[in-house]
């Protein structure tokens, strides 16, 4: 499925390919929460990197939230708009292949998630309330469960 999505103030427009498109994934970490999340978490979406295309890539700007491996192609980090500070995808050199675009920075109608896992709960702030559903996963730190394998098994992508 092809996903676009921009920043809230339109410096920043991208589109990718995504085999797991549906936001089913909330993440409660400190980073999310602080960088991303308004409720308290942030959902990430998968894409693959090479079909990334990106207008406004000059106001882009990187939080690199930890070590990238010695002779990685880009940094380790969330990327967001320098101008409107929108959150917009989240990059890992250890998984060249993949990017995870925030749900929120998402332009297209994305598919409904039959179920939500929320993830890093032993990270999340107290005044969070997680609103779980029946059927729901929760976990205090990540899922042994990927992304992609969540979606396989949901029969999505």
């Amino acid at each position: 499925m092809k996903l676009e999505g921009s920043c809230h103030c339109g410096a920043v427009k991208f589109s990718l390919e995504s085999d797991s498109p549906c936001p089913y994934l909330k993440c409660y970490c400190s980073i999310c929460r602080k960088v991303a999340g308004g409720g308290g978490f942030a959902i990430n979406i998968g894409g693959t990197t090479a079909s990334l295309q990106v207008e406004g890539g000059e106001h882009i700007s990187i939080y690199e939230t930890g070590p990238s491996p010695e002779g990685a192609d880009a940094p380790r980090g969330r990327r967001f708009c320098s101008k409107c500070g929108t959150a917009l995808w989240n990059y890992d050199p250890r998984w060249p292949e993949l990017l995870h675009p925030f749900a929120s920075a998402i332009d297209t109608p994305l598919p409904e998630a039959p179920q939500t896992v929320h993830i890093m709960l032993g990270s999340k702030a107290n005044w969070v309330n997680p609103c779980a559903a029946e059927g729901d996963l929760d976990h205090q730190e990540y899922p042994e469960e990927s992304l992609a394998d969540w979606h396989k098994r949901h029969g999505i992508g």
